[in-house]
Order: structure tokens, then C-alpha cells, then sequence
């Protein structure tokens, strides 16, 4: 029987460094907290390593797709009803934000190896009041996204890929985030980057980007996005600076109060500094967990990737497989009674208020509806030393060597 340790090694990690403390007393020194350098210079950096020309941070990934959303059915004129493509996994803030935009979430079934939306099952929900795809790289993997845009472009439809869980890697050599025409992110806790709260909206379209970035700021009229905008403003004349003065209060468009403040983005200039580490320490970490469990793999779906994807292991998803007598819940509380903590990979089907939305979805998405009966994740983060996942491996062994 294996000794249960007295610390509990969780699903992430947060890391505060020196770096981090120095840009966030350096906000609170200039005595600013609202939109300043560090957020613009988080967003500014956030893009070029998304390949993409403009990122706004908002106060959440799930804000970040909600703008994202907002936007093209305002530019692009949706009704409401209209309809938006997602994976039958998600977080529920995914199809939520279709929702509470007056557009119908339609799902689509996942690939049982990446758990991702399954490319092959798209078409055959397009409709004709399907006005966009939006793909999910959960847990740290890119969806087959040149497939994805692919049926878009086929059916003149938008996409909005929600990378909330994926940063830094690449899918057939082009990064996350890059080709489709939105993109989201999140720096929420536990996440790749970790900014308390934030998320990010990427775009490379001009017109997307203004009319995102007004609605983070209360759909506030463009020219007008932060307390210095009409700083240094010229004032040659009395009519040209009332006509500035006016727009500091025009409201273009339907907005919400989704801005961060400076000290997320001093967070996020520290964190990114560091994505590199970051990213190869929670690779390495997965690789040496996975190695460990697969000894248990005629029981356990560990994970899998193709070769012309990366992945980032936000977290280390596991499921049952369907011929292991094995129950999940066994599992997940040997776990947690050994200060190993797990989370449920993502349902959302079964989840109580989509079953009052739309009654029992499950029947008709077999696949999602195993994993989400039967798969949970550990953490592979980069706060974890080698003694930690020795210990995540060693209590596995424990609960499979009691079940011989």
C-alpha cells in the first residue's frame, strides 16, 4: 500500500516569479491600472507568436468568444437562430456563447483518438442557416483545422476556433490560432498562460479587430479605446477638439465591460516572456507520465497525437477503454484519496441545464458520450518535479496491482 503524500499535486500550476512581482509593482507605481503598456504590449507580442496581426485582450476566454461571435453576426448580418457548428466536447462556455447571441448551437461528433471534432461528421450538419464552425483544440492539441477551413470556404461559412486550452504549436507547420477568422484564447488559472483572468481574441482581419475591441469597451466608438487616446491631441481649433470630445462618449455598437486592467497584463508580459519553458517542461512531463502508464494501457486510452500535430498538455487526458472492467470513478477516487486531483474531461451534453435545453443528446453522440462518461485528466504542468509524477505513477500501480 502506497504512502498517500500530505500535498496535494494538482491539475496547474501557477507560478509568480520575480519578473512577474516587478511588472505588476511597476504598474501600481506609475499608478496605472487601466489599459497601458503591458496589456498593449501582451496583445502586441500574443499576435506575432499566433502569426496573426492583432490580438484584444478581454477578461476571460469565454468574453474572448463571445466577442468573437458578436462580431460577425453583426458584421456579416446573422439572424438570431441562426445556426453555429460545435464539437459535442467542450467546454460549455463554447456553445453557451452561441447562445447568449441568439444563435443555435448545432454538435458535432468527436474523434475517439484526439477527442477533438470528428472533420468527417461536419457536412452532414450544415444547413442552410449555418452561418459558421467552431473547432476546439482541447486539452493542448490543434483539431484538423485545414480540414475544418476547408468545408467552411466549400459552404461560405466563418470560423471561430476555440484554442482556449492550446497555445505556441503548430498543426501541419502553421500555428494555432493563424487561419481561421477569429481565434480565442485563455489566461485564466491553470491555463498555458496564467493571467489570474484574461483571454484573448486574434484575428488577422482589420475590421474584426475594431469591432472587437469595442466591444470589450462597452462598444465605445474606435477612436476612443483607452484614458490616453486624447492625450497630446491638437487643439487647433475649438470645433476639432469637441468633435474628439464628444466621440470619448459615442456608443457605435452593442457592447460589454470585458477589459482587463494592467496588472493581468504585466502577468501575461511575464508568462510570455517565459512560453518557451513553459511549453517544453509540461511536453517533457507528459512523455515521462505517459511512459509510465503504459504498462496500464490495456485499461487506459492514453494519449495520442498525429505526427503533423504538436501537442501543449494543458493537462494529461486519460479515459477507459470500453473492454477494461475498470470503472472510472474507482479510479478517480483512489486518486483523489492519494492528493492526486483530477477533473472530468469536459462534458457537455449531459450536463443538467442542456438536457432541459434540448432533452437526452447523448444517444446520438456515442463517442462524446463515453469520454464523457468515463474519461478525466491528471496534470502534466511544469510545476511538477520528477518526484511528483514518480508518485502519480506509483499510485496508479497501487490501484491496478490491488484489481489483479
Amino acid at each position: 500500500m502506497i504512502k498517500k503524500r500530505a500535498q496535494q499535486i494538482g491539475v496547474g500550476d501557477t507560478c509568480i516569479n520575480e519578473v512577474a512581482k516587478k511588472y505588476v509593482m511597476d504598474a501600481l507605481d506609475n499608478n496605472r491600472l487601466s489599459y497601458g503598456k503591458y496589456v498593449h504590449g501582451f496583445e502586441k507580442k500574443f499576435a506575432e507568436l499566433h502569426e496573426s496581426k492583432y490580438a484584444i485582450m478581454s477578461n476571460s476566454g469565454t468574453s474572448s468568444l463571445q466577442v468573437a461571435i458578436h462580431t460577425l453576426k453583426d458584421l456579416h448580418g446573422w439572424q438570431d437562430g441562426d445556426e453555429v457548428l460545435v464539437p459535442a466536447l467542450t467546454f460549455i462556455a463554447t456553445s453557451n456563447v452561441v447562445l447568449q447571441n441568439g444563435l443555435k448551437p448545432v454538435f458535432v461528433e468527436i474523434d475517439p483518438i484526439t477527442y477533438n471534432i470528428d472533420t468527417s461528421k461536419i457536412e452532414e450538419k450544415i444547413t442552410p442557416r449555418t452561418r459558421a464552425i467552431m473547432p476546439v483544440n482541447l486539452f493542448g492539441l490543434s483539431c484538423e483545422i485545414d480540414k475544418v477551413i476547408e468545408i467552411a470556404r466549400k459552404h461560405n461559412l466563418k470560423t471561430v476556433e476555440d484554442s482556449c486550452e492550446t497555445m505556441f504549436v503548430r498543426h501541419k507547420g502553421k500555428m494555432v490560432g493563424s487561419q481561421t477568422d477569429i481565434s480565442c484564447f485563455s489566461t485564466y488559472v491553470a491555463h498555458l498562460l496564467v493571467t489570474g483572468v484574461g483571454g484573448l481574441s486574434v484575428t488577422s482581419n482589420p475590421d474584426y479587430a475594431v469591432a472587437m475591441k469595442s466591444m470589450v469597451n462597452h462598444g465605445r466608438d474606435s477612436v476612443y479605446m483607452n484614458i490616453d487616446d486624447d492625450k497630446g491631441a491638437v487643439r487647433d481649433s475649438k470645433e476639432s477638439f469637441f468633435k474628439l470630445i464628444d466621440r470619448r462618449f459615442s456608443f457605435v455598437r452593442m457592447g460589454y465591460s470585458y477589459r482587463v486592467t494592467e496588472l493581468e497584463g504585466a502577468l501575461g508580459m511575464a508568462q510570455i516572456e517565459q512560453w518557451e519553458n513553459i511549453l517544453s517542461a509540461r511536453q517533457k512531463n507528459a512523455a515521462y507520465l505517459i511512459k509510465g502508464l503504459r504498462a496500464y494501457e490495456d485499461h487506459i486510452q492514453l494519449p495520442s497525437w498525429p505526427e503533423h500535430s504538436e501537442h501543449a498538455f494543458m493537462m494529461l487526458p486519460l479515459v477507459i477503454k470500453k473492454t477494461s472492467p475498470i470503472k472510472r470513478d474507482d479510479l478517480i477516487m483512489h486518486l483523489e484519496e492519494h492528493n492526486v486531483e483530477t477533473r472530468y474531461m469536459v462534458p457537455l451534453l449531459n450536463q443538467p441545464y442542456y438536457i432541459k435545453l434540448f432533452g437526452d443528446l447523448e444517444p446520438q453522440y456515442p463517442i462524446a458520450a463515453w469520454v464523457n462518461h468515463n474519461g478525466f485528466y491528471i496534470g502534466c504542468h511544469q510545476g511538477l518535479k520528477q518526484e511528483d509524477m514518480d508518485y502519480m505513477i506509483e499510485v496508479f500501480k497501487d490501484f491496478f496491482d490491488a484489481r489483479k
